[in-house]
């Protein structure tokens, strides 16, 4: 039925996709869809706004306008489908790929050239040591992730910053991701699995200077504080031309 109530309204001037507002949604009535913030259905919004102080651009306000009242039985369908969908995928992989597809093995290593000159260029060596690498696909019982140092990477980023493997993929775990595209809640959960079983040992967060970047540091944190674990972070910012613009250790 519609009535005039209070709701949420989106602008998609402001809204760059960060899906920082997503997360703290608890009736799941948003969602990031084609690069922007978007309601799933009017009778998943409950009118308070508890959405609008994590939205970094303002993009979010309460108006009053006709929409379908708000359905507390709906919301609970609607979240027991997300819920379903996050144990679906602890087993099968987004792509539709079983579990027994994850792999596990011995990163590359460049042969020194005749003559005995050891100092090649590490740049093209791969240290990837375990398939798959996108984080929708890594289930949180993957074995490569029991006590590893976790790099979590900004899709871009690996393109952008030439040195990746040598400076900061060496020794890690790596988990791609874009937070603009992706299902932030999956991701939060996702990563709350991670920190609640894997016994990860440090965590490294890389992400570009664009602002669609802005929200996977925030997500991987909501992941750590869900699991309950204080975990010191190694942050690092890329530049679109490939330099390192900051790095910071935050708790």
């Amino acid at each position: 039925m519609k009535t005039q109530r209070k709701i949420i309204e989106i602008d998609d001037e402001l809204c760059d996709g960060c899906g920082q507002c997503v997360p703290s949604c608890a009736e799941g009535a948003l969602q990031i869809i084609n690069g922007k913030a978007r309601m799933v259905s009017d009778n998943l919004c409950d009118g308070l706004g508890a959405c609008m102080g994590e939205c970094p651009n303002g993009a979010l306000k309460i108006i009053e306008r006709t929409a379908d009242e708000f359905d507390e039985t709906a919301v609970e369908k609607h979240l027991y489908e997300l819920e379903t969908k996050k144990e679906n995928t602890d087993q099968i992989m987004a792509c539709g790929c079983p579990s027994n597809q994850i792999q596990t093995f011995t990163p590359a290593r460049e042969t020194p050239p005749a003559g005995g000159d050891t100092n090649t260029n590490n740049a093209s060596t791969s240290a990837l040591a375990h398939w798959p690498v996108q984080i929708r696909l890594i289930p949180a019982q993957a074995p490569f992730l029991k006590n590893s140092d976790l790099l979590v990477l900004a899709d871009c980023a690996a393109v952008a910053y030439a040195n990746l493997h040598s400076d900061l993929l060496s020794g890690k775990v790596v988990m791609m991701g874009c937070p603009k595209f992706d299902d932030v809640d999956e991701y939060i959960e996702k990563f709350k699995a991670i920190f609640t079983q894997a016994g990860i040992k440090s965590l490294t967060i890389v992400t570009m200077e664009v602002p669609c970047c802005s929200g996977l540091p925030s997500i991987v944190k909501k992941g750590v504080d869900a699991a309950r674990l204080d975990l010191p972070t190694n942050e690092i910012i890329i530049s679109t031309q490939g330099k390192i613009l900051s790095k910071q250790m935050v708790q």
